[in-house]
């Protein structure tokens, strides 16, 4: 199989060779490789302007990211080397986990961009974000099979945003054996019916889980406020751990449905109360009615989506922030977390310390916490590392 090459301007292969994946489409030739030429999804021969070869990558000519790299070798990327890399990615989860619940592939950082893979015990739900993984899901089908070949099941969950960027319809199907509505994960001690099917992303967040694990250390005896829940991560691990009492709060009733019965799957259920409803509005409504609580988590989606949103995003942060601060008795914890990778974590304790100076609060950070070992960072890529978390120590000033 001969690839077709798609050759970039003079000097712009410095970050690829620094390690990057990614190419955006202002830095290749079109003179001499038009990207219109090329079929999204294609694998293409990178080479440098002066025609030295850089690897082989899956091209998109019509995504500002208009390629992605996929091996350094100057050969077509096939089932061996994507059954290689699920082998990689597989033998770091086991080293790093000993239950079967975890991020199994994290994209970038696995060498294979655009792939998502999360494990449920004897199940896998896969998404694909890009129309270069699209154009090999038979290969990823047969790999996937290959290393798991007592799986139940495989969903397809290709519902994300990225694919209408990418020009991909959205469908959500099973692959393979079945896979019912709600699959089982165990974190921390804590059982989750996860919604695979119907829930946000895979249906389960994995990258939080030593942030929980650090939280739910401090919740004995305490009321908790879970903000932004979903189906109870935070809330219903501070509830197993010994929490008196946990407030969830999410705008979607559904997702307070599934905070119960998740609760119930515990027998924690007498200590939740669910309240839907938008979280500033509802933070504030607490606020009027003098409540307080001991631990408040913070766990909002991206207020900055893109670069052009960082203004109006740190504005919300801080708002939040101080809100939650209003709601803590003296001497409380907050977790402070964001999943925005454009906001820096200087710029989130520069928001902390503004909240606490604002309301005259003492603010200590304790711990801090990135993503967990299934959600590796790549060196020579800052947009695997997105997940920040704060806890703080808050204190009215004497």
């Amino acid at each position: 199989m001969t690839l077709s090459v798609l050759r970039l301007k003079p000097k712009e292969d410095k970050r690829l060779r620094q390690g990057h994946l990614w190419i955006y489409s202002n830095e290749v030739d079109t003179k001499a490789t038009p990207l219109k030429s090329f079929t999204p999804g294609e694998q293409v021969l990178v080479e440098s302007n002066q025609g030295k070869a850089l690897g082989v990558a899956y091209v998109n000519p019509n995504s500002l990211i208009c390629a992605r790299m996929l091996s350094r070798r100057p050969k077509p990327f096939g089932h061996g080397q994507m059954m290689q890399k699920i082998k990689q990615a597989l033998a770091l989860r086991e080293v790093c986990f000993d239950e079967p619940y975890y991020r199994l592939v994290y994209g970038d950082s696995d060498g294979l961009p655009g792939l998502v893979v999360d494990r449920f015990g004897d199940y896998l739900v896969v998404q694909i974000s890009t129309a270069g993984m699209e154009a090999m899901k038979n290969q990823i089908l047969a790999s996937l099979t290959g290393v798991f070949e007592n799986a139940k099941g495989i969903l397809w969950k290709n519902d994300g945003k990225m694919r209408q960027q990418e020009g991909l319809e959205e469908y959500v199907e099973v692959a393979m054996g079945e896979v019912p509505e709600f699959l089982p994960a165990i974190e921390n001690g804590t059982r989750f019916d996860v919604p695979v099917w119907k829930g946000q992303k895979t249906g389960w967040f994995y990258d939080h889980r030593l942030n929980r694990e650090r939280i739910i250390r401090h919740v004995n005896g305490k009321r908790v406020l879970d903000m932004f829940s979903y189906i109870g991560g935070w809330g219903v691990q501070a509830a197993n751990s010994g929490a008196s009492h946990v407030t969830c709060v999410d705008a979607s009733e559904q997702a307070l449905d599934w905070v119960m019965q998740n609760a119930e799957l515990n027998a924690v259920q007498d200590k939740m109360e669910c309240i839907k409803g938008d979280a500033f509005k509802v933070m504030e409504k607490l606020i009027e009615e003098q409540q307080q609580f001991d631990v408040i988590i913070l766990d909002p989606p991206a207020f900055i989506p893109k670069r052009k949103d960082i203004n109006a995003g740190e504005r919300a942060y801080q708002k939040l922030n101080q809100l939650g601060m209003r709601l803590l008795a003296n001497d409380g914890l907050l977790v402070s977390a964001s999943c925005s990778m454009h906001l820096s974590e200087s710029s989130l304790d520069r928001i902390l310390c503004q909240a606490g100076r604002h309301l005259d609060r003492h603010v200590q950070i304790i711990e801090r916490g990135s993503q967990g070992p299934d959600h590796p960072v790549h060196p020579g890529i800052a947009e695997t590392r997105y997940i920040k978390s704060v806890m703080c120590r808050v204190a009215y000033n004497v």
